[in-house]
C-alpha cells in the first residue's frame, strides 16, 4: 500500500488526469458477494493503522490523531456501468486475513465487505490530488483460512476486465 500511495501521488502530481481507475481483485467478507462478483469500493480504510491496547484496537480517531481515518468517494464518476455495480465498504491490509479470530475481530471492528492490499492508499492519493476516481474490484475469494481450491481468480479477472472495458467505453 505504501508503494501504491507514493506512486499514485507522484503520477497525479506530475500529469493532469480527468479520471483515475484502480482495478484489482479482493477477498469478500460478505456472503452476498460471491467470487466473480465485481464491486465498486466507495469507502475504504487502512485496517491496521492504529494501536493495540491489551486486547483492544484503537483507531487513529480513538487516539485523537485524526478526525476520521477512513476515506470515501464522495463524488464517484457519473458512469452507468460503474453505478450498476454493488457499492461496498472495504479495508486495506498489509496481511490478508486467513485466521478466524482475526477475521472475526476485523469484522466486529469495521464491518467491511471486502479487503485489498492497496485500495485505501489509492483513494487517499486521489482525494488529496482532487482527481475523480473509482476503485473497482472483482472478488477472487471468500475471506477465510486459505482455501485455494475455492478461489476463482481467473473468473474474477475475466469479469473485472469485461467491466473495465464497459466503464471505459461508456465514459
Amino acid at each position: 500500500m505504501v508503494a501504491t500511495a507514493a506512486r499514485t501521488a507522484r503520477a497525479l502530481a506530475t500529469t493532469h488526469y480527468d479520471l483515475a481507475l484502480n482495478l484489482g481483485v479482493c477477498g469478500s467478507f460478505d456472503p452476498a458477494l460471491a467470487p466473480g462478483t465485481v464491486v465498486h469500493v466507495i469507502a475504504d480504510r487502512v485496517a491496521e493503522l492504529g494501536a493495540e491496547d491489551g486486547e483492544d484496537f484503537l483507531t487513529l480517531t480513538d487516539l485523537n490523531l485524526a478526525a476520521d481515518d477512513a476515506v470515501a468517494n464522495a463524488s464517484p464518476p457519473q458512469n452507468a456501468a460503474l453505478h450498476a455495480l454493488p457499492a461496498v465498504r472495504g479495508i486495506t491490509v498489509n496481511t490478508v486475513h486467513g485466521h478466524q479470530p482475526s477475521i472475526d475481530a476485523v469484522v466486529r471492528r469495521f464491518n467491511p465487505q471486502v479487503e485489498s492490499m492497496e485500495g485505501a492508499a489509492f483513494m487517499h492519493a486521489c482525494v488529496l490530488s482532487g482527481v475523480p476516481f473509482a476503485q473497482v474490484r472483482a472478488v477472487s475469494n471468500v475471506v477465510e483460512r486459505r482455501n485455494r481450491q475455492a478461489w476463482r481468480l481467473g473468473e474474477a479477472i475475466q469479469n473485472l476486465s469485461a467491466t473495465a472495458r464497459t466503464i471505459i467505453d461508456t465514459l
